[in-house]
């Protein structure tokens, strides 16, 4: 169903309500599905109309859709059964546990066999955890509660929960606009028409001569609604507008996210919201600047009612088995619910400056390095995971010649200067610093301590209150406001001035740049409460309305772009916290839980698309955006001020808080944790040979931002692109720092690997149905495998918890089973007429592991992983699918190679392809995104490599492989890619190499080349901290290079893994390679005979061989010696 057809439906619903025609109301909302209305629930809830209720729910979900539907199913039934047995009819109860509740035996057959239990007692209240249950009426009252916040937390029901804001009677407005302008069109217009009949079209029957009324002023079918709220912007966005015209059209300036999220704000992917959410049903960590994924429902009857236009959600993969019991009354009800979990709460680093820190913020792409700005004008980077601060410098004007006259006086009358505001740029490479006194300084970041001076701008007259950077034109700016009350737009490369905005009529507080639309846009915020908004351009403010507070307010859009926030606090020191909706200019809601009198201006900041958090009486408070009530508060161990500077880093892992005397708090949660433990021990290296001087464009920037060595310093933003389409976070990921150290006076041997007693291997139970594995990957939790067959058909392997895994991760020391939901069906794609083994296969798994988009030659399938049930089928062939990656940053977007040569940049959401990539002249083999340059690397069966923007999708560069002399590339010759986490250089593999390549100029850092009488590579893979190269040959052989200097530390041979049963002539040998997501010694192989085997080194050894020693000191950009997949001691050579 198309949007506007979907919009219909919601105006039928307006109308069959002002009508009264309750029932129809209700039956269009359920079999629709568009909108869950939420108050006819709780009634129908509140009366016992269980019939209805289940009804209601199944045209928006079913049972088995996933752990949140399954759950409120399960509630419902549970006080059906309990009313039953509370009012002794036996039978009733019965028919209810077997009809209804034994469903949920498959997966808690303990639970089950408790609910029966109660059938034995003379009252149910006798179990312990039903003793506080009362009358019917507080346990439904109880019940609801809990039913409200799954169905606000399950992702089936977003976007569903809130009916759309309409003017009353907007269907009857739609039809008199047309009959008006229907009558406009009459030859013969009558000025007071009998409209009889809106079947067919209206004309005027007999001519008078008169002409036709206006519109405007003659409705047909009585009066037109009165717009309700704030005039729209330029008759199309979100505020009063002022004289000053539009001069070009701002159509949806409000209505969609953007692509990216405003840089000054910090925060990552989204979260599920709700006012709280059950611990065991929270909603997973995801990658960073992931903005909202709105996945397809989880039925396939849904699907096709439903279908077009689709979307991806982030729905949650709980373990089948798991199913919490929580009884209404029971006293451990309160813990099952704790969406706090995921803040950052426990002091993990206590760091002093030096001065009072006034302003921080985290580096974008390394998110470990915290920029501080103080109330002396000192500035700090710290290193807070290894807690070294690699600068400080002291405040000094540059060049104090180039300043005005008032500047210089002042600075003599008071030498004093605070930092206001300190940021850095989207990429990193750059970092602003706004002062008391008139002074912009802008630094460029070159890695590890290297920090030089780019611009410094006499920019205010009196103070520069903040600063911000922004891409109007993709042309990087800096923005910066003051006490002289003006706001300035200044080229970031060169400091010249583009933009004066004038109209407040006091200084100008803070600036909020943003975009949507392609329509670039500035919030200001002044002294005296006003909000206005600006245009690159010299038409004047577009808006002009009061924050509550009136005085200093700080405004922030979520990670995601879609929700807008406000921060103020008034001179008498209320603060308030708000939610604006943008389309009426009005304030959405407002957040509880402040002192009364705040003793200091409150600052705030956004995480995860989900959570606020502002300093406020001596403590950090935090709200979940779709609640009101405070949601917790952290007095961080105390020795706070009365309102903390605070900043999140990207990821919402660490948050930074100011502390007294001259103090920083660094507060993480269970990731942040495991991010500053990679440090322990370590002492940052700060002898990175130095890259070139970062230009300002997007791509170099970020190069000189993470440095040129590849075994730098962990981003611990960043993702890996894989080769089997998946995006990960690296959150979790233990990266080593440094290599080993080596002692040179022993000579370096080849760690060679023959027998199964060298290392851990495991083979996977099998399918017999399966002959041939075609693609590997492991799921983002690091807990199962997933494989793809050459005949189509998905196997997942899921580790379980245990005495011998607490953990329940991916290990070869414990088997796991190969899994199936209770249904029993598999997950089969779509093929093609042709013999499916003979199609080439692909697959990309969702970033929280809930869904898997695959094809085998025919339509491309996505699948519920949880139920293996078909969601959708979508682009028949030909051409056929050959590869598949989903968009970092949005997973409606997918690239899809295909066996044409294309690449196809397909919205999911609209069913629309919006791009198509052509550079390539065979099929596409590999794609790879990196976020951090906002580019997609494709390689193809032409042993050619290309990079497109992931902007505007035009083609940047392209160049061939480097290939042997005499070996051109073959019809089979499959070309991968996938990225390093420093996302700027990526792996390269061919049949012929293996490679590593810098992506801002294309050029080859470092190669591998196989021997030409070796067997050729099969497939090659990063581990998970990019430290090693694990490479599959096809005579079935495993190599482990060290990845820096891509040589061979390590040799696992076929007689290591592979049964002595196997005759030599069948040529068994892996096909697919795979790396666990967060044990970077961990990898697993896909075989030739449908076999998968996983591999970790002894515990005793702990890791796979030891690098060779360096060569003449170095072992950088160097093309190393061609080693055979299997060979002689000469490898190193």
């Amino acid at each position: 169903m198309s949007s506007l057809s979907r919009e219909l439906v919601f105006l039928i619903l307006q109308f069959l309500d002002e009508e009264k025609f309750k029932e129809t109301v209700h039956r269009l909302e359920q079999e629709s599905g568009f909108f869950f209305n939420m108050k006819y629930f709780e009634d129908e809830v509140h009366n016992g109309n269980w019939d209805e209720v289940e009804k209601y729910l199944s045209g928006f979900t079913k049972v088995d859709d996933n752990r949140y539907s399954m759950k409120i199913f399960f509630e419902i039934r549970k006080q059906k059964y309990l009313e039953a047995l509370d009012k002794h009819d036996r039978p009733k109860a019965v028919e209810i546990l077997v009809k209804d509740l034994k469903v949920f035996a498959s997966f808690n057959e303990e639970l089950f066999k408790e609910i029966t239990q109660l059938l034995t007692l003379e009252n149910f209240r006798e179990n312990e955890q039903l003793s506080k249950y009362g009358d019917t009426k507080s346990a439904r009252a109880i019940m609801l509660v809990e039913l409200k916040k799954l169905i606000e937390a399950n992702p089936l029901f977003r976007d569903k929960l809130q009916f759309p804001n309409l003017k009353n009677s907007r269907l009857r407005t739609l039809i008199n606009q047309s009959l008006n302008w229907q009558h406009q069109l009459c030859k013969t217009p009558r000025p007071n028409p009998d409209i009889k009949t809106l079947f067919v079209d209206h004309s005027c029957g007999q001519p008078n001569g008169a002409r036709a009324p206006s519109p405007a002023s003659n409705p047909l079918l009585g009066s037109l609604p009165k717009a309700g709220g704030f005039p729209p912007l330029g008759a199309h966005g979100p505020f009063q507008p002022t004289q000053a015209q539009v001069p070009t059209p701002l159509a949806g300036w409000m209505s969609n996210p953007p692509a990216v999220a405003h840089p000054a704000v910090s925060g990552s992917a989204i979260g599920l919201g709700g006012p709280s959410i059950p611990a065991a049903l929270k909603h997973p960590r995801t990658p960073p600047t992931n903005p909202s994924l709105d996945f397809p429902s989880a039925d396939s009857e849904h699907a096709s009612k439903r279908t077009r236009p689709m979307g991806l959600t982030d729905e949650v993969n709980l373990p089948v088995n798991v199913l919490p019991v929580s009884f209404p009354g029971h006293s451990g009800h309160s813990q099952a619910f704790n969406p706090s979990d995921d803040l950052p709460k426990t002091v993990a680093r206590n760091l002093n400056q030096g001065s009072s820190p006034m302003s921080m913020d985290f580096h974008p792409i390394q998110q470990t390095l915290l920029l501080v700005g103080t109330n002396v004008g000192d500035i700090g980077l710290w290193e807070v995971g290894s807690r070294d601060k690699l600068v400080l410098k002291n405040f000094k004007v540059w060049d104090l010649s180039a300043c005005s006259m008032s500047l210089q006086a002042a600075l003599v009358k008071d030498p004093g200067v605070s930092v206001n505001r300190v940021i850095w740029s989207p990429d990193g490479s750059l970092f602003g610093v706004a002062y008391s006194r008139h002074i912009v300084q802008i630094y460029s970041y070159h890695g590890s301590d290297d920090v030089r001076q780019h611009l410094e701008i006499d920019a205010h007259v009196g103070g520069v209150n903040d600063l911000a950077f922004s891409s109007p034109n993709k042309q990087l700016c800096v923005i910066t406001c003051g006490d002289d009350k003006t706001i300035k737009v200044w080229d970031a490369a060169t400091g010249a001035k583009q933009y004066t905005f004038e109209g407040h009529d006091a200084p100008v507080y803070s600036v909020c740049p943003h975009y949507k639309e392609n329509i670039q846009f500035i919030f200001s915020t002044a002294l005296d409460g006003k909000i206005k908004a600006w245009l690159y351009d010299n038409m004047g403010s577009r808006v002009d309305y009061e924050a509550p507070g009136r005085w200093c307010t700080t405004m922030a859009y979520s990670a995601d772009g879609t929700r807008l926030f406000s921060c103020g606090t008034s001179k008498e020191g209320e603060s308030h916290i708000v939610e604006w909706n943008e389309s009426e200019g009005a304030v959405k809601r407002t957040y509880l839980g402040f002192r009364k009198r705040s003793l200091g201006v409150v600052q705030f900041d956004t995480t995860k698309n989900r959570f606020l958090a502002a300093g406020d009486d001596f403590s950090i408070k935090y709200w979940d955006m779709d609640n009101v009530q405070l949601l917790t508060s952290v007095e961080a161990d105390g020795n706070l001020p009365a309102s903390p500077r605070i900043r999140f880093n990207k990821d919402g892992t660490l948050l930074a808080v100011s502390a007294n005397e001259n103090g920083i708090k660094i507060l993480a949660n269970t990731d942040g944790l495991r991010l500053l433990r990679t440090f322990e021990n370590l002492s940052y290296d700060a002898r990175a040979p130095e890259p070139p001087k970062p230009a300002l464009n997007t791509i170099t920037a970020a190069v000189a931002a993470s440095g040129a060595a590849l075994a730098d310093r962990v981003a611990s933003g960043g993702s890996v692109s894989g080769m089997n389409g998946d995006t990960r976070s690296m959150a979790d990921v233990k990266p080593r720092i440094t290599e080993e150290i080596n002692d040179k006076s022993k000579v370096w041997k080849l760690t060679e690997i023959s027998e199964s007693s060298q290392c851990r291997s495991l083979k996977l139970p099998e399918n017999m149905r399966v002959t041939k594995i075609s693609r590997l990957i492991y799921t983002n939790s690091g807990s199962a495998i997933l494989a793809l067959a050459s005949n189509a058909i998905h196997l997942l392997w899921k580790w379980q918890r245990g005495e011998r895994n607490s953990n329940g991760k991916a290990t070869a020391s414990v088997a796991p089973q190969l899994w199936q939901p209770s249904s029993g069906i598999l997950m089969t794609n779509d093929v093609a007429e042709t013999n499916p083994e003979e199609s080439v296969s692909c697959f990309a798994l969702s970033k929280n592991d809930s869904y898997v988009m695959s094809a085998s030659g025919g339509k491309i399938s996505l699948f519920n992983m949880m139920t293996f049930k078909t969601m959708t089928t979508f682009m028949p062939p030909p051409p056929a699918a050959t590869f598949l990656a989903f968009h970092p940053q949005d997973n409606n977007i997918i690239a899809i190679g295909m066996d044409d040569s294309s690449i196809q940049i397909y919205n999911v959401r609209i069913d629309e392809v919006k791009s198509k990539l052509k550079g390539h002249s065979k099929r596409i083999t590999g794609l790879a995104f990196s976020h951090a340059l906002s580019v997609l690397v494709s390689s193809g069966a032409d042993a050619q490599i290309c990079v497109w923007s992931s902007d505007g999708w035009e083609k940047q560069r392209s160049r061939y492989l480097q290939l042997p002399p005499g070996r051109p590339p073959t019809a089979q010759s499959d070309t991968r890619v996938q990225f390093h986490h420093d996302q700027i250089h990526f792996l390269v593999v061919h049949d012929t190499q293996l490679a590593i390549y810098e992506t801002t100029k294309l050029e080859c850092a470092k190669q591998w080349l196989a021997r030409e009488s070796s067997a050729p590579i099969s497939h090659a893979m990063f581990s998970c901290d990019s430290q090693l190269v694990y490479a599959s040959f096809l005579d079935a052989t495993v190599c482990v290079f060290t990845a820096s200097n891509l040589r061979l530390r390590c040799r696992i041979n076929p007689s290591a893994y592979l049964s002595p049963s196997v005759p030599s002539n069948t040529n068994v040998h892996p096909l697919v390679i795979a790396a666990h997501p967060q044990e970077p010694n961990q990898f697993a192989l896909g075989l030739s005979d449908g076999a998968v085997h996983v591999f970790e080194p002894l515990e005793s050894e702990g890791k796979w061989g030891v690098p060779p020693p360096a060569e003449n000191g170095s072992t950088s950009n160097v093309v190393t010696t061609p080693v055979g997949g299997s060979g002689a001691e000469q490898a190193q050579r």
